[in-house]
């Protein structure tokens, strides 16, 4: 019989599950489960994220949008402004401004 071929989820479960603070892993693992339907997973994988790894920016934006499309107004606006002071921080104006788009948007 032929070995069953991983999905990408599966993949991406065992690197987190070997690496757990890899921040790489952990956002395409959040990512996957927002684009394949999982939004309780990916809201877990995004939180865990941001706890370890405050100064990974693009999961504030992508986190944000989660919680926009549920209709969670108030976490989205939260997660969008800690995402543009770290933006800030770490000098990248780009990320910063689709954040406070987005953020305006939800206003």
């Amino acid at each position: 019989m032929a070995e069953q071929k991983k999905t990408r989820r599966q993949t991406l479960e065992e690197f987190v599950a070997k690496k757990p603070d890899d921040a790489f892993s952990r956002y395409g693992l959040a990512m996957e489960c927002m684009n394949s339907g999982d939004p309780s997973a990916a809201h877990q994988h995004f939180r865990a994220l941001l706890e370890r790894h405050a100064d990974y920016i693009p999961a504030y934006l992508m986190y944000g949008q989660l919680l926009a499309r549920e209709s969670r107004t108030s976490e989205a606006k939260q997660i969008l402004s800690s995402g543009m002071a770290a933006a800030a921080k770490k000098g990248d104006q780009h990320a910063r401004s689709e954040m406070e788009t987005l953020l305006n948007e939800l206003s």
